[in-house]
């Protein structure tokens, strides 16, 4: 907290007037002059220059009011920090979170473990599906808020989108040695799936389908239930399969995958949270998809 004197000051450098700042404090003249007056002994420097009825501010004085101008600000944003942070351990209650799959495992976890930290007294449920039928849990009210990849505007569902996405295409390193493709080369490899239903499917299938490829063109050997799935039948297998750069980061690191560059090929996706229109503004749904935006820089 700035001092009193310090308080005294800023109402003199405010009006230039000693009694304008008496004024302004609800104290007298003379009061103020012996605070301004304690001040300058303090420091041992002159604050205020005083001419007739004329007062201004030393260099000294100047500094210290930038000075002091720039600890009021830091005051007040700490402070509304603290009502923040009061307001958050307030907070109580439950909310249920579904997730599609890639989203509750390498997204949601994160933004939950920091969101704990300023709401402790919260609970938080999180279910795994895939995007299909995480929908069909809203609708039913299983859950308050589903957090899935690119969903269409519809008028009964309030959307927030938070994160940018890639799938890229990887394998195994010994499945092939070739690390360059075109899509028809690409077309004539063994391909492991996601199950139907799944988010990242549906993106892939968009996105060649835009290139002119069908689903009935792809050499699908397999098709396995959820991301940890697919992702171990790659690492031993010699398929090809398309999952997140988030899934598979590590892998990519440690050299049990490899991504594959293919031409004219790119998968982007948007996750957005998802909810039934009129309950974006409930506290804990609230306070989540902003820590979530604040995680990840979404603009």
């Amino acid at each position: 907290m700035i001092s009193y004197r310090y308080q005294v000051f800023l109402a003199v450098a405010k009006h230039l007037s000693f009694s304008k700042a008496s004024e302004n404090l609800y104290i007298s003249q003379p009061a103020v002059s012996k605070q301004v007056k304690l001040l300058e002994a303090e420091l041992g420097f002159a604050l205020f220059q005083r001419r007739g009825n004329s007062v201004s501010l030393t260099a000294v004085g100047d500094i210290l009011l930038v000075k002091l101008k720039q600890a009021k600000a830091i005051q007040t944003e700490f402070q509304s920090y603290l009502d923040t942070m009061r307001h958050n351990l307030e907070i109580k209650g439950e909310a249920k979170i579904g997730a599609s799959t890639t989203v509750s495992l390498y997204v949601m976890p994160k933004i939950l473990a920091a969101l704990h930290q300023d709401v402790p007294a919260a609970e938080f449920l999180l279910i795994n599906r895939n995007n299909e039928n995480i929908l069909k849990a809203l609708d039913s009210e299983e859950i308050d808020l589903a957090c899935i990849e690119s969903f269409p505007q519809m008028a009964s569902y309030h959307t927030e989108p938070f994160l940018k996405d890639e799938i890229i295409p990887v394998s195994s390193p010994k499945s092939t040695l070739q690390s360059q493709f075109t899509i028809e080369e690409l077309l004539k490899l063994p391909m492991a799936f996601r199950e139907r239903g799944s988010g990242t499917l549906a993106v892939v299938l968009k996105s060649f389908e835009a290139l002119g490829v069908q689903p009935g063109d792809f050499q699908v050997i397999a098709r396995l239930g959820g991301t940890e799935a697919l992702k171990n039948y790659l690492i031993e297998g010699k398929a090809v399969g398309f999952l997140s750069r988030l899934a598979v980061k590590k892998e990519l690191i440690s050299g049990e995958l490899v991504e594959l560059q293919v031409n004219g090929l790119t998968m982007n996706r948007e996750f957005n949270f998802v909810m039934r229109k009129g309950e974006e503004r409930i506290g804990l749904i609230k306070l989540l998809i902003k820590k979530a935006k604040n995680l990840y820089n979404y603009k």
